[in-house]
């Protein structure tokens, strides 16, 4: 599996940078729930999910994917 660089923009990964499975044209998926960002696990009770979607490349072959919203634990599947 080909994997894509990209790098978080605002909420609660901003800044991040994470390898994500590439999509069969090299891109990296349209959109990304990011649960528990930089931590091993959130509190009980205080599940959600963080949804990415995919912005652009840089030019050095980083993507970046721009916050959209937070919601509920398993609101974004």
């Amino acid at each position: 599996m080909a994997l894509v660089r990209v790098r978080f923009v605002g909420g609660p990964a901003h800044d991040l940078v994470r390898e994500l499975p590439a999509e069969p044209d090299g891109e990296p998926p349209r959109r990304w729930i990011m649960r528990h960002p930089g931590e091993p696990a959130a509190p009980p009770g205080d599940e959600t999910d963080h949804l990415y979607e995919r912005d652009r490349r840089d030019g050095w072959g980083t993507w970046t994917m721009r916050y959209v919203r937070t919601e509920p634990f398993g609101a974004t599947e």
